[in-house]
């Protein structure tokens, strides 16, 4: 029973990963429009991320009251220190620190400032990333059909979107750049 619950909550905090990553994307990107307050989009933004936390915790929980592999602390929270899968372990691991990292962040934005949350919030590609790792290489239901479009839907919409992102971040950089070179020149709309 625990195997089919650590499996779950496995997919769950993923889900909500993906979620939190996707929809963060969306907001950078100003895909959603311009329609919804900031602040209501920055909740869910949030609130995913919260999820995907509580999602995460009932994982190592699960791992840990599994009598199969027998996971203790160290394996659970220390990367490296699990002899089964320790590459993949360490990834899991790591995403998760991240996870709090990024999203304690949120309600220290204004003590360290919009730059530094800024280039903090950058790492949750890195999050992302990671704990995509850890579900192909740890999991035990990667081939699957639920588990192959999880996994490719969530990647290939990021990777979107960064691509998006980067694209709209190049051309506002063109635009100040081209304004700085020419002041008087008439901006376009």
């Amino acid at each position: 029973m625990t195997w089919i619950l650590i499996r779950t909550t496995g997919f769950v905090a993923y889900a909500f990963l993906s979620a939190a990553a996707i929809w963060g994307l969306l907001v950078s990107t100003a895909v959603l429009g311009r329609g919804m307050p900031p602040k209501r989009l920055t909740y869910v933004h949030e609130s995913l991320s919260m999820a995907a936390i509580l999602a995460t915790i009932g994982h190592v929980v699960f791992l840990y009251l599994d009598e199969f592999i027998e996971f203790g602390p160290p394996e659970l929270f220390v990367p490296g220190a699990s002899a089964w899968k320790p590459t993949a372990m360490s990834l899991g691991i790591v995403a998760f620190y991240g996870l709090l990292l990024i999203t304690a962040s949120f309600y220290a934005r204004t003590r360290i400032g919009q730059r530094r949350w800024r280039l903090l919030h950058f790492a949750s590609f890195g999050v992302f990333a990671s704990a995509l790792a850890h579900g192909i290489a740890a999991g035990t239901d990667t081939k699957t059909v639920l588990a192959v479009v999880l996994y490719s839907s969530t990647a290939t919409a990021v990777v979107f979107l960064i691509v998006i992102r980067g694209y709209l971040l190049n051309a506002a950089v063109r635009r100040v750049r081209g304004a700085a070179v020419n002041p008087r020149a008439p901006r376009r709309k």
